[in-house]
């Protein structure tokens, strides 16, 4: 068991699933509120970990989105990004996409110039100072409406070279894929590839992830698990070589537990299942814990372990040679 979490710890990682805003810790944050004059509503960072007391996804994104208050300035955006990416790369993560979430912020009075200015900054120093590569999928907020969607795509096209792809996160209940099809559509047109959310166990979920495929089109699921309640979804996903960015101790916060199980499934079917962190401040575990927890609940092996961490990097939004050099990496690792 050492052992298997020493490789862990040493293995080359790719990171496809986390949320910026999301790794906001709780010591910045009550940095961030105290540079900014901001009154959070907890006396201390002990109180503020006593509220992370999920047992669901509307309550996380309750507490989710209060914490964003404190990111008001380019600088905070810089600060929240760089601490993730000293964070992953302390992990050996070599590559990260990131997901943000402008209109959580342009909402509140913050430019999107600010927020994605203070985030490309900081990518670009951790690239140069500690060698870990990253890019950036936005997120728009399905349980908001598909105009103010639509507004932000364009609100981002002035930055579109920053942007590798869109997806969509937030509230599922009552806000399926195709609401936001011609968002997608225009998206994909200006060039991003696509992503969506597919949360774990919600209403309509494997409907859901068929509207992904045949309505949208994406390039990749986030989440997805309940694709295995149907075999017909299972083969097409495998079909089309669709990554499924799977966030075992996110899950075991929001649902019946961290569905180690269903990644076992997926391995055993040949699915491109990828381990990832989603939003590691909230549900505490980076990458390394994130693997970690898998492999002691379902008993992974070594190659099990590769094969998670190969499927990230072929499932990266980079050019062939970039994801042959890092598996070539991994490879080593392994050899």
């Amino acid at each position: 068991m050492t052992n298997l979490r020493s490789f862990i710890e040493g293995m080359p990682k790719c990171e496809l699933h986390v949320h910026i805003e999301g790794t906001l810790e709780p010591e910045m944050k009550f940095q961030l509120a105290k540079r900014n004059n901001v009154q959070l509503p907890y006396k201390d960072e002990k109180a503020l970990k006593a509220a992370y007391d999920f047992d669901d996804l509307p309550s996380f994104l309750a507490v989710y989105y209060e914490g964003m208050s404190v990111l008001l300035t380019e600088q905070d955006f810089f600060d929240v990004t760089y601490a993730y990416l000293t964070k992953a790369r302390s992990q050996n993560v070599r590559y990260a996409e990131m997901f943000f979430d402008p209109q959580a912020h342009t909402a509140r009075g913050v430019t999107f110039d600010t927020v994605i200015r203070g985030i490309r900054r900081a990518q670009l120093q951790a690239e140069t100072a500690l060698g870990i590569r990253s890019q950036l999928i936005m997120c728009f907020l399905r349980d908001w409406s598909a105009e103010f969607a639509m507004a932000t795509l364009l609100q981002s096209l002035p930055y579109k070279e920053w942007i590798i792809g869109v997806g969509l996160d937030s509230d599922e209940k009552n806000n399926p894929p195709v609401k936001f099809a011609k968002v997608f559509q225009r998206a994909r047109a200006e060039g991003f590839l696509l992503t969506m959310h597919c949360d774990v166990d919600q209403e309509g979920s494997v409907g859901h992830i068929w509207q992904t495929i045949r309505d949208i089109g994406v390039n990749r699921i986030d989440h997805g698990v309940n694709s295995l309640e149907d075999p017909g979804l299972c083969e097409e996903i495998k079909h089309r070589s669709l990554a499924l960015t799977v966030c075992p101790i996110s899950n075991a916060y929001v649902t019946d537990g961290s569905k180690s199980q269903a990644i076992a499934e997926m391995l055993r079917r040949g699915m491109r299942v990828t381990v990832n962190s989603d939003d590691p401040a909230y549900f505490p575990g980076y990458m390394n814990e994130n693997l970690q927890r898998v492999q002691e609940e379902i008993g992974l092996d070594k190659q099990q372990l590769v094969q998670l961490a190969a499927n990230a990097f072929e499932s990266a939004w980079l050019p062939r040679a970039t994801r042959d050099s890092y598996l070539a990496e991994l490879r080593a690792y392994a050899a």
